[in-house]
């Protein structure tokens, strides 16, 4: 595997070495600060130029939000749609690995012992690879059982070929097919940190034109500020939740992959 995919593992990304309390907390408080900033502001412009109309205002304060909205539907949605992603691939490769494993019973021994005891030993590195400490460790011995099998099942082509040694082939390319689908939708199919910043700074400058809002107006309520905060931030945790892949509050299950494991090891 190349040092360009290993630099997209989780980690790497600014965000994900923050804990999901901390994210929502510092989201709150910023998003708080900007709207008491616009506040703050509204006043100091009506002290300098009282006679300026706030029709102007109102109408901005609208149209950020609406685009503001849109924005995080929009995001919300991709970050969605790879979280469903992982999830499905974990099912397909769950389910190519079983099968690889009953065609291995078609080879002639010890190839077909060997070649089953490198599929278990690849269960258990696909499932060691959810905690973010062995996933390099996990993903290079995966690449490397990968050539391992493929070695013995070349060499039988070589040897013996045969339509059910070719059915064990195919199974085999699809088991390293799919390693490479999750390793795309878990660590490069994310939505990007600098959209997630990006977002958020919209955000705030939305927030700032509602403060700025309501200071023209009869004044800022501060619970229906909170109450639109708090929300916001919830938003903003989903989308950053939703693309940690096993390190968050929202993961996709393995049991596909558990179940695989339990009755490999119930295996004679």
């Amino acid at each position: 595997m190349s040092p360009d995919l290993f630099s997209g593992l989780p980690g790497t990304h600014p965000l994900d070495s923050l804990p999901m309390g901390v994210i929502y907390v510092v989201a709150v408080s910023l998003l708080l600060l900007a709207a008491e900033g616009g506040y703050r502001l509204s006043k100091i412009m009506q002290r300098r130029a009282p006679d300026k109309a706030e029709s102007v205002v109102g109408a901005l304060n609208g149209a950020t939000l609406a685009l503001l909205a849109f924005l995080l539907a929009f995001v919300t949605g991709i970050a969605v749609n790879s979280f469903s992603a992982r999830r499905l691939a974990t099912v397909a490769e769950a389910n190519a690995i079983g099968t690889t494993y009953l065609r291995a019973g078609y080879l002639p021994d010890p190839y077909g012992v060997e070649s089953r005891e490198l599929l278990r030993e690849y269960v258990d590195k696909r499932l060691e690879a959810l905690k973010l400490t062995q996933i390099r460790q996990a993903v290079v011995r995966s690449e490397a059982i990968h050539q391992e099998l493929w070695t013995r099942a070349e060499t039988l082509a070589k040897e013996i070929p045969s339509p059910t040694l070719a059915l064990y082939i195919s199974s085999l390319n699809q088991v390293i097919d799919l390693h490479t689908e999750r390793i795309n939708v878990e660590l490069v199919a994310r939505v990007p940190w600098v959209i997630v910043l990006g977002l958020f700074l919209i955000a705030m400058v939305a927030l700032c034109i509602v403060g700025l809002h309501a200071g023209y107006a009869a004044g800022l309520n501060r619970v229906a500020l909170g109450a639109l905060v708090m929300v916001l931030s919830v938003v903003f945790l989903l989308i950053v939740d939703l693309g940690r892949g096993q390190q968050g509050l929202l993961t996709v299950s393995q049991q596909a992959l558990i179940d695989l494991q339990r009755q490999f090891n119930a295996a004679p």
